[in-house]
């Protein structure tokens, strides 16, 4: 029986959220697919560009939702009745 995969099967892949029999499975499928393989590939350099592109929020951004979340708890509750 020949095993079909879908991008999203490979991108599942990529982010390591594949079972052991679906990564056997898929491991066996880019050795003798050459366009998955290529996907794959694809995948791999766009999972290290967002890695390379990830930033920290600065310091006043954080301090800016705490304080909005602190103000917000502090707001009278209303419940439906």
């Amino acid at each position: 029986m020949i095993q079909t995969f879908t991008q999203h099967d490979v991108i599942r892949y990529v982010y390591q959220e594949t079972t052991e029999e679906e990564n056997l499975l898929i491991q066996d499928g880019l050795v003798h697919d050459a366009e998955m393989l290529e996907f794959y590939l694809d995948m791999l350099d766009v999972q290290a560009g967002l890695d390379r592109s990830y930033r920290q929020p600065s310091e006043r951004s954080i301090d800016k939702v705490l304080a909005y979340s602190r103000n917000t708890n502090k707001s009278p509750q209303f419940h439906a009745v």
